[in-house]
């Protein structure tokens, strides 16, 4: 692997880290980030962290002000996520059809290693955790998907969704739902029938 390719899966791996830090408030709207800390964090240079600020920025992560540094931006208003929302649901639905004939045991077996651990973050309450897993579920549909761009139009619209993220699971109720609806997905993706499996994804996506 060249040195260029090194740098840029080295900077990938800070990006996705940080942004799901931040989609899930680990870390929080306002928080600064700095290059120094960051590279201290990662034990990586500043060249690295500044290129992965520029990704968070683009998709609207983080963003940067004068005499200010960067900082985590504002989450969207109620307004942009009821946006929002379908779009996502019509992103998963075109992707769950592109993959949905050519799914085989090692794609279950991923989904079902997630939903172990899913319910284990169900039975301890930890709420970020079951944020990370659900946001990691979905994306594992998109990233099976062979069509070009679908993630990076996908990872923009999980951006504006934090705050749904970040309320939905936290709310009064038995966090176990949260498991059984994956569950059922998953039981409905290996009924084979394309229309169900659909319907149990999007259905999800609320």
């Amino acid at each position: 692997m060249s040195q260029t390719e090194l740098a840029q899966n080295q900077k990938q791996e800070i990006v996705d880290l940080l942004r799901m830090e931040i989609i899930t408030g680990r870390i929080q709207d306002g928080t600064p980030l700095r290059e120094v800390s960051l590279a201290e964090r990662f034990q990586v240079s500043r060249a690295p962290i500044r290129e992965a600020l520029k990704q968070l920025a683009h998709e609207g992560m983080v963003e940067s002000k004068p005499n200010c540094g960067v900082r985590v931006a504002p989450s969207s208003s109620d307004s942009m996520q009821e946006l929002v929302i379908p779009l996502r649901q019509t992103v998963e639905s075109f992707a769950l059809k592109s993959i949905f004939s050519d799914l085989d045991e090692s794609d279950f077996a991923e989904w079902e290693s997630i939903l172990d651990e899913m319910k284990v973050a169900c039975e301890t309450h930890d709420y970020v955790q079951l944020a990370e897993l659900d946001i990691k579920f979905h994306q594992s549909i998109v990233a099976k998907s062979p069509e070009q761009g679908l993630m990076s139009i996908w990872i923009t619209l999980v951006s504006r969704l934090r705050r749904h993220f970040l309320e939905g699971f936290q709310q009064p109720h038995d966090p176990m739902k949260i498991y059984y609806e994956h569950v059922a997905i998953v039981a409905m993706f290996r009924t084979g029938k394309l229309e169900v499996s659909i319907q149990a994804l999007v259905s999800n996506i609320d």
